[in-house]
């Protein structure tokens, strides 16, 4: 790989300030592979090989499965979005990927691909915090949106507040201390016998319950902006055994809306204690929690009594895609970083500044 990286830092210095980038971006970090070709803030192409299906018999992802069915189907779904896109992949300007965090084995996938891709075409290489994707998924949705904002970002893996000061500059407020929302969701929905992913069940049949069940809010007392979502979430499990231990009968639905209820005020309340705090008028919702439509609903209902504006993605572009992996991508170009180096490699944890 002699001279690659030199010529890539070279070539993205002279991307810096055009908006008209032609990325191909991957993102393998859990149980979807992706690809997608944006121009800027534009989506040509947007492709996602789902392992729910897989999945779902276990309850949940399993690694060792999801990567690889990562590597079946890699070449075929970039191949597709090449297609879709109608775009030649000697016309890239640019290859992203997502390196972190996400489960290692499915992220080695895709950056191991996405390595050889950029090589072979003799393209940069960015290198993407998955986290980061999230929270630019909103400029594809919101061109005009600039920084600073307040983000909640709420995922099956992550949920936290951050201050966005710049493009590709994220200050964490707050985070969870255990669980991710996410997560309590698919844990929640287990216990109650719903299929895995747990957060759209847990909302279709919340529709149809009542907030009647008493469950304790975590961290109540706590200044700041962290979450716990493992005592919500034992809280209810134990809810459910209880009555089941007595022989007594449970309303399914009534657990639900409560179980949510609780969950997404958590959420919604940090983010606008942040929000005023800081003097910020402007929360983003990120992440695949933000499909969420009583998170939506809430979140925009409270920030409005506060002269606050709410931005949420669509919902195509709420959980994993590549296409917010290349909007990342731009925002680090314009702001001349992420030139990713021959030694690059999978991370499963990194900080939401990096």
């Amino acid at each position: 790989m002699s001279g690659w990286y030199e010529r890539s830092r070279a070539k993205l210095e002279a991307m810096r300030g055009r908006e008209d980038l032609l990325i191909l971006a991957i993102e393998s970090s859990c149980d979807e592979t992706a690809c997608a070709i944006t121009r800027g803030r534009e989506v040509l192409s947007n492709v996602i090989a789902s392992q729910i299906d897989i999945h779902k018999r276990y309850g949940g992802v399993v690694p060792e499965i999801a990567s690889r069915n990562h590597v079946m189907a890699i070449s075929g779904v970039v191949s597709e979005a090449l297609a879709e896109a109608k775009v030649e992949a000697e016309r890239l300007d640019c290859v992203a990927v997502t390196y972190g965090s996400g489960l290692l084995g499915a992220l080695l996938v895709g950056v191991s691909f996405a390595k050889a891709f950029a090589y072979a075409l003799d393209k940069p290489l960015i290198a993407v915090n998955h986290i980061k994707g999230h929270i630019a998924a909103n400029y594809l949705a919101f061109p005009q949106l600039t920084p600073p904002y307040i983000c909640l970002i709420a995922s099956g893996g992550h949920t936290a507040v951050a201050k966005v000061e710049g493009l590709d500059d994220v200050r964490l407020l707050g985070s969870t201390q255990d669980d991710a929302a996410g997560e309590a969701f698919d844990k929640v929905a287990r216990v109650l016998g719903l299929e895995y992913p747990g957060g759209p069940k847990i909302q279709q049949l919340a529709e149809t319950g009542k907030d009647a069940v008493r469950l304790p809010t975590p961290l109540k007392d706590e200044k700041g902006y962290d979450f716990s979502y493992s005592g919500l979430k034992t809280a209810v499990i134990n809810y459910v055994h209880t009555a089941e231990q007595k022989g007594e009968e449970i309303d399914r639905a009534d657990v639900a809306k409560s179980f949510q209820t609780k969950a997404v005020d958590m959420m919604t309340d940090a983010a606008l204690r942040a929000a005023i705090d800081t003097g910020t008028k402007k929360i983003v919702i990120a992440g695949g929690v933000a499909a969420n439509s009583y998170l939506r609903g809430s979140m925009t209902e409270k920030a409005a009594k506060r002269g606050i504006e709410v931005y949420y993605p669509p919902l195509k572009l709420c959980t994993d895609n590549a296409a917010m992996i290349a909007s990342q991508a731009y925002n680090m170009i314009m702001c001349g970083r992420g030139c990713a180096h021959e030694d690059l490699d999978a991370v499963a944890s990194i900080p939401i500044e990096a």
